[in-house]
């Protein structure tokens, strides 16, 4: 199995035996440094990680959210891959927050019924995973909350309300303005500084 890595998005064929197998391939894939692996539409995927300032906004999102997550829960900004072997996708959010039990595991698989919220930052090779596969996959697995910054329109965009046919409900601010995070958070997030800082 070759992977060209100089691609931003790449994908390697299913293998035969589904999902389960899936996992195992991605699991041996030796993933050149700075790349992810996910499992998307029956292929597993590789994307480049996030520039640099995204690491600004992923710190002010959790800043803010950090005191209004549900109890018991934590919220993290670590690569994990979170498994959703219903609808067979393996995906790893930039920024997700869960119970604590979620995370007391030896496994790299972690399981994605445990989650409360997931944040994607969006990127160009991403976007469109991004705002299509991931909002109806997220919605129809029951995750609570999918926030989803647009880094390249400078928007933020929350759903909720899960159904077995995707959210119901979604809501979208401009950077620099407030978003009302729905329950089980309660809360307002701030986007202001969201956006790139233009180089001198």
């Amino acid at each position: 199995m070759t992977l060209m890595t100089e691609r931003p998005v790449i994908s390697v064929p299913e293998p035969r035996d589904g999902f389960e197998e899936m996992l195992s391939v991605l699991d041996g894939l030796d993933v050149r440094d700075g790349y992810k692996a996910e499992i998307i539409r029956g292929k597993i995927v590789l994307s480049p990680w996030s520039k640099g300032y995204y690491t600004r906004v992923m710190r002010r999102v959790c800043d803010q959210l950090q005191p209004h997550l549900p109890e018991g829960h934590i919220i993290e900004r670590t690569p994990q891959l979170f498994v959703f072997p219903g609808v067979e996708r393996a995906y790893g959010p930039d920024i997700h927050a869960a119970h604590e039990r979620t995370y007391e595991t030896d496994s790299t698989h972690l399981d994605g019924e445990g989650l409360s919220l997931v944040g994607e930052l969006t990127s160009s090779s991403t976007r469109h995973i991004d705002l299509t596969d991931k909002v109806e996959m997220y919605g129809k697995s029951g995750v609570p909350i999918y926030l989803v910054l647009d880094m390249q329109e400078e928007r933020a965009t929350v759903f909720w309300l899960p159904t077995d046919r995707g959210y119901q409900a979604r809501v979208s601010k401009s950077f620099g303005e407030k978003l009302d995070i729905p329950d089980p958070f309660g809360c307002l997030l701030d986007t202001a500084g969201f956006k790139e800082i233009a180089s001198h």
